[in-house]
């Protein structure tokens, strides 16, 4: 039996899918919201240079929304309901920050998490030394980055020491206009051929990284390592340390100055740590700007050691978020149970809130543009990462994929789909996995960047802003 061709009625339905720029799609309200948003991320990631900083920066901008340190209702045992907002910190590095949904917690929460550590150059425990008639600072770099990239720009000194009675003193140098800043050195090239003929990766070694810090002699004859010492006096004038202090100190070298727009069309932002502290950022800015009490409790992890494989007891790969959710369970139920939490956190949905690289005309050999994120196409949606064949991904579900899809487009979210290079090009993975072994729905989803890794990294401010906006749909929405 034959069957009739379906009649055609008005235009013919295009079956075809085009992702198209974003500035072509989006509405004068939406782009003057963009701008807003990306003024205050600007200031955000300005003061945020290390970890502790967004960690620190984070909970101002909660306890000036209402939010309250959940420790205080675990030690008073003070119940949680509905509408109520709360965060619990790990170490003064990681940030945990939750409103209470309608649903109790077993019915599963929607979570956004990213990572506010960044590749850069740490200090090691016993660095202080002179050679040359320079004093310099031997360093140890953190996380996946390209050496050569690091010297000869300016770079800041943050972090802290923790003195052996526990008081910590704080140090910041270098960001200020008024600040000296710090760099390393590389060879000029006149007498750099045998350098110049090693792979990118070797020219620098990790050895040759260190800092220089000074140049002046202390003014006393007799005393040894005069360059050396006299770095220690100035120290010692401002902030009151000495040599040992270094011994429980955690710092780090990162460039200085502040982000700054960029491209003439002012469409862009480039500036140090946008991986992931634009994802930090954006998902932290969604759980502030919720309406009302949310049909599911609403969280937001902000979280350390991402960029080494998320270890430690700061990084995801530690109990801290499933100790989180159980003293949550328990505030909210006063009965906790492994049972209702092992089916609170399986119930969940998770946007991994990772970057993603976005497609660059300088290297179009290393990516599948049909595959690849685009800039100002929107937030990017990435089904799995991994290595080549996948290795280190959690690879989201088609279901999942059709629930995010539904929920931004209803939103008005601009979004795409990308993958990090071509297949065999290479690889990296995010926190995904980690979540995922607990049995929820998890994907990644977040902002392409140009130059990841590199001290200063480009991101596209319509991309930013989407992924605030998808962000905050996904943490308003219910899963109707």
């Amino acid at each position: 039996m034959k069957t009739k061709p379906a009649k055609k009625t008005g235009k013919q339905q295009d079956l075809s899918f085009t992702n198209k720029n974003g500035y072509e799609k989006i509405s004068p309200a939406d782009l003057k919201r963009s701008d807003e948003l990306n003024k205050m991320y600007m200031d955000f990631i300005g003061k945020a240079k290390t970890e502790r900083e967004a960690h620190d920066e984070a909970v101002l901008l909660l306890e000036a929304a209402g939010f309250s340190d959940m420790a205080k209702h675990e030690k008073e045992n003070i119940r949680l309901n509905p509408g109520d907002k709360v965060y619990k910190s790990c170490e003064g590095k990681t940030l945990m920050a939750i409103v209470v949904g309608k649903k109790p917690l077993e019915a599963g929460m929607h979570i956004v998490g990213g990572h506010t550590d960044a590749p850069r150059i740490d200090i090691k425990q016993n660095p202080l030394y002179e050679n040359g008639d320079l004093a310099l600072l031997d360093t140890h770099y953190y996380g996946s980055i390209r050496k050569y990239q690091w010297v000869t720009i300016p770079l800041a000194l943050h972090g802290v020491f923790v003195k052996s009675d526990g008081r910590k003193v704080k140090v910041s140098i270098g960001e200020d206009p008024s600040d000296p800043v710090f760099c390393i050195t590389d060879l000029l090239p006149h007498i750099a051929a045998d350098q110049a003929k090693k792979p990118l990766g070797e020219a620098i070694p990790g050895e040759g990284l260190d800092v220089v810090f000074g140049s002046v002699p202390a003014d006393e004859k007799d005393r040894k390592e005069k360059f050396k010492y006299n770095i220690l006096k100035l120290l010692h004038a401002k902030y009151g340390i000495n040599e040992e202090d270094f011994l429980s100190a955690e710092l780090e070298m990162v460039p200085a100055g502040k982000p700054r727009e960029a491209g003439l069309d002012r469409s862009m932002i480039l500036s140090y740590g946008h991986d992931d502290r634009v994802c930090a950022y954006t998902g932290l800015k969604a759980l502030l700007d919720l309406k009302g009490v949310p049909e599911y409790t609403s969280c937001v992890l902000l979280c350390d050691k991402e960029e080494i494989g998320s270890v430690g007891s700061t990084g995801m790969a530690s109990n801290f978020f499933e100790n989180a959710a159980s003293e949550l369970l328990n505030l909210t139920t006063n009965a906790y149970s492994e049972l209702a939490l092992k089916r609170a956190l399986s119930n969940s949905w998770m946007l991994s809130a990772d970057v993603n690289a976005l497609f660059d005309p300088m290297f179009p050999g290393f990516f599948d543009k049909k595959n690849s994120a685009i800039v100002n196409h929107g937030v990017c949606v990435t089904k799995f990462t991994g290595a080549r064949g996948k290795s280190g991904s959690s690879d989201a579900s088609a279901e999942f994929l059709a629930h995010i899809r539904r929920i931004f487009d209803k939103n008005g979210v601009l979004w795409q789909t990308g993958e990090l290079g071509k297949v065999d090009q290479g690889g990296a993975g995010t926190i995904s996995y980690l979540m995922a072994r607990y049995g929820m729905k998890v994907v990644d989803c977040g902002v392409g960047l140009f130059s990841m890794h590199a001290p200063m990294e480009l991101a596209g401010k319509l991309d930013i802003y989407m992924a605030y906006k998808g962000y905050l749909a996904f943490l308003q929405d219910g899963r109707k």
